[in-house]
């Protein structure tokens, strides 16, 4: 082996280009003349199908090199392939393909035996690790037939049918069935495992259910379903719901399935909910499986480290309207009113001000650290500038900041006197009052808008909130749509022989034409147009264009919006409230959240009925009876046999009935039918001519002894 790798090596290390490229064109030419049906799984453009020969032979050259690494490595590209539904058959075609265009290559003998045992053994790995793995699992994902699939897991012992749709194991390499049917798209496929994974099976011993070794095996399945095949969400979180068929008092038993909702393996919280956040959809958020662990998270562990956080904002804001816009309309000249102005500014200025640099230091820093950025036009911002709330509190910041720079208290410290210190008004300060003033009021707009986050308390408020974002878009039009008209007849008028003061000038014109289309303009006003009667046609078609039409339109817009908004509105606040539970939870003292993951004892069996104990991993409610009606209990139950070793007996799907073995029972049924009456019409033949025959053979005996 040796003397065979360094003969290989020093081949392959003085191959050039050329030589290169007529293997790999070689290769495929020679495998499709030996075994033309191979050209059916060959689908991939010529560069990755030559790709596929420089792996190869690196392949070859690698396996004296590192054997054990490249076993394992054939064992998972094996596994693939099982995916792939190659044949086996056509590796030794290609084997033999590769080693002709080799042997025209090179005279040397060690090389040549060097490259064809080495491409042999791989292709008897990949061959071995293909037959392994080719269950009948793999085989109807290939097919993507729900049917087959049903099949070939009614094979499986009862204790061991998850494993067959989770895993499928050759050597120390595994594959996921699952995984891969989503992969490959085979939706209806994937559709069938949730589905079999999540029925809760039972006999007298135990029952069986797929949830845990689903998740234990997948701890990313939600993020894979959200990102690769979303419509099969709702098929895995309504297998996460049990719901009793039998109501007392009008309540019926629910157990929510969530324990890998809330914590992972570690016991942290999960991250299932937040990918689902991500994915931003409204009806899966309003899905009575998500809806019930945000609640559940919410009232119990974030609502109160949401309040306390929220606490502090509240109060920087009332010290803030104290500072701004009560104390400063007071009577100046009483030191208690300047102390408390004072005062109060320090402390915004310290505390809110500084708690907002920091905060947006270490997010910036950790944004450029991370590379996490996104375009904004052309330039590129920190990736967390995208969210509203984090962007209103960074122009918080600033504004502070900049008021801070023109504080007047500062400017007057240097000319009053000891009776008079703190002074706002002052010669130095002159200049510069309106710009404060100005900033004052942007920062307290700033401040009441980041108190909407406080909406999420209730989902109604949230949801009129999220929708007023929605339809801020139908506004923008139509203000865009008035600044066009307000332009187009400013012009207009000004080309007019017209004296009216209050259309003198564009700037003026546009002035009052806005106020016209907002309703601010006074009636006494409009009895002067009359003496200018061009005028006075100018403004009327103004107002049928802008008030009449435009205004009518935006209210006809807003209405055909929110009522498509309106579906998803309580699903929008859902999704925002799920928003804040991920991003106040980590927040929350570890001490705190082990005792909220004890208290909801997921540990314990969940009853299905009065004494019967079912699966653990759950929570247990009562709701309404007429909430969720159900007249189906979604538990399969079976008598006979207990063994893990055993295979479930038949059985239709729970709730409804099979069709498509109702078709295949009719199809097999019409086609019994027929071929019988095609034998009956063959048997009635036959007699008829035989008969015929025997006819026929008596008049000719007749005639015989008659000539005769």
């Amino acid at each position: 082996p040796a003397q065979q790798e360094l003969a290989l090596q020093r081949f392959l290390s003085n191959v050039d280009e050329e030589a290169l490229q007529f293997v790999r064109r070689e290769v495929y030419i020679r495998f499709f003349s030996i075994a033309p049906g191979g050209q059916d799984f060959f689908k991939q453009s010529s560069s990755r199908l030559h790709f596929i020969v420089d792996k190869v032979l690196s392949m070859t050259l690698e396996m004296y090199q590192k054997p054990t690494r490249m076993v394992e490595d054939l064992s998972g590209l094996g596994l693939r392939h099982v995916g792939y539904g190659i044949p086996t058959d056509y590796f030794g075609p290609f084997v033999s393909s590769c080693v002709q265009v080799m042997r025209r290559l090179t005279d040397d003998d060690d090389v040549e035996e060097a490259f064809r045992w080495s491409l042999g053994l791989v292709s008897r790995i990949l061959t071995r690790v293909i037959s392994e793995g080719s269950t009948l699992v793999m085989t109807a994902i290939n097919a993507n037939s729900a049917r087959q699939l049903e099949k070939a897991v009614s094979n499986a012992p009862r204790g061991e049918r998850a494993l067959w749709a989770l895993k499928v194991q050759v050597g120390t390499q595994s594959i996921s069935p699952l995984l891969w049917a989503i992969d490959s798209y085979s939706i209806d496929t994937a559709r069938a495992m949730l589905v079999d994974l999540l029925t809760i099976r039972g006999d007298r011993d135990r029952y069986y259910y797929g949830m845990d070794i689903m998740f234990e095996r997948h701890p990313d399945l939600i993020k894979r379903l959200c990102t690769d095949a979303p419509s099969l969400l709702p098929v895995l979180l309504d297998g996460l719901v049990w719901r009793s068929r039998f109501a007392s008092g009008g309540m019926r038993r629910v157990n929510y399935y969530i324990k890998h909702l809330i914590v992972d393996a570690q016991g942290d919280f999960s991250p299932a909910l937040g990918w689902m956040v991500e994915h931003k959809s409204g009806k899966i958020m309003c899905h009575p499986a998500v809806a019930f662990v945000t609640d559940l998270v919410w009232h119990r562990v974030a609502l109160r480290t949401f309040l306390f956080g929220r606490l502090w904002f509240l109060f920087t804001l009332v010290v803030f309207v104290l500072s701004q816009s009560v104390l400063n309309h007071m009577e100046s000249s009483q030191d208690e009113v300047r102390i408390a102005i004072f005062v109060c500014r320090c402390f915004l200025y310290c505390c809110s001000m500084g708690h907002g640099l920091l905060y947006h230091s270490r997010r910036t820093v950790r944004s450029i650290r991370n590379k996490q950025f996104v375009r904004s036009g052309r330039c590129l911002v920190p990736a967390y500038w995208a969210n509203w709330q984090d962007l209103a509190s960074l122009l918080l910041t600033v504004a502070l900041l900049l008021m801070l720079c023109v504080e007047p208290i500062l400017h007057c410290l240097g000319e009053g006197d000891g009776d008079t210190m703190f002074m706002r008004s002052c010669e130095a300060a002159r200049s510069i009052a309106d710009v404060y003033a100005i900033l004052s009021s942007v920062a307290m707009l700033l401040y009441f808008l980041l108190l909407a986050d406080l909406s999420v308390f209730s989902t109604r408020v949230s949801a009129y909130v999220l929708v007023c974002g929605q339809l801020h878009s139908e506004v923008s039009l139509y203000l865009f749509a008035l600044t066009f008209f307000v332009a187009a007849f400013a012009g207009a008028v000004n080309c007019l022989a017209q004296n009216n003061d209050d259309f003198i000038g564009i700037p003026q014109a546009a002035l009052n034409l806005y106020r016209i289309g907002f309703g601010m303009f006074a009636t006494l006003h409009f009895e002067k147009l009359t003496d200018e009667p061009m005028l006075m046609l100018c403004v009327v078609a103004y107002v049928v264009i802008v008030v009449v039409f435009l205004l009518n339109l935006l209210i006809a817009q807003l209405n055909c919006a929110y009522n498509s908004t309106y579906e998803d509105m309580i699903g929008f606040a859902r999704l925002n409230r799920s928003r804040v539970v991920c991003e106040t939870v980590p927040s929350v003292p570890a001490a705190r959240w082990e005792r909220f993951v004890d208290s909801l004892g997921m540990e314990d069996r969940l009853e299905f009925m009065e004494g019967d104990l079912g699966v653990a991993g759950g929570v247990q409610i009562y709701e309404p009876a007429s909430a969720h009606f159900t007249t189906v209990d979604t538990v399969c139950r079976f008598a006979g046999s207990t063994s893990p070793a055993a295979r479930w007996p038949h059985e239709d799907k729970v709730g409804e009935v099979n069709e498509a073995d109702r078709f295949d029972r009719l199809e097999k049924l019409m086609n019994k039918m027929t071929t019988r009456a095609a034998g009956s019409h063959r048997r009635e033949n036959s007699s008829r001519g035989g008969s015929v025959s025997g006819v026929d053979l008596t008049i000719s005996q007749e005639d015989s002894s008659t000539s005769a």
